[in-house]
């Protein structure tokens, strides 16, 4: 079964068991994979968006809400960072299992090999390999130090 259609099935049931906070969630979903689809169709694109860019538009979402809740504590907002954390819970149902730190190292290895790497002119192509393979299941932007220090 496709992520869209986990998605469109998350909606019916959170509709019919009446989540009013799980469902507002599945609709901002829906409603960021529409926006990126109607980017896509002014480019001169193709109409839908694949999994990939689904799983990259889920993995922004979740970022945005952390931000947004590390945010809210600070302020002494507490209410709002857990309206943001359990909206995190649902985004991630639909994420791949993320990898353990072990398992990135492994992945970073597995990809300097594929690519030949030798220099850090070469981290670009490294990246492209580990995005290709691991999107969703690991934030770059930590990946991205490890890449730039096993290259230099």
């Amino acid at each position: 079964m496709s992520l869209r259609e986990r998605l469109q099935i998350s909606l019916k049931e959170a509709m019919k068991a009446k989540e009013a906070d799980r469902l507002s969630t599945l609709r901002l979903i829906n409603a960021a994979i529409k926006d990126r689809e109607i980017a896509v169709r002014g480019e001169g694109g193709e109409v839908e968006v694949g999994e990939g860019d689904i799983l990259a538009i889920l993995g922004k979402m979740v970022k945005q809400r952390q931000e947004s809740a590390r945010a809210y504590e600070e302020g002494g907002r507490l209410e709002l960072a857990e309206k943001e954390l359990a909206e995190i819970k649902v985004i991630e149902e639909f994420l791949p299992r993320q990898l353990s730190a072990a398992e990135v190292e492994a992945a970073i290895v597995a990809a300097v090999a594929e690519v030949g790497a030798s220099s850090i002119r070469d981290m670009g192509k490294v990246m492209a390999v580990l995005k290709g393979q691991y999107t969703g299941q690991m934030d770059f932007g930590a990946v991205g130090p490890m890449v730039k220090s096993r290259l230099s």
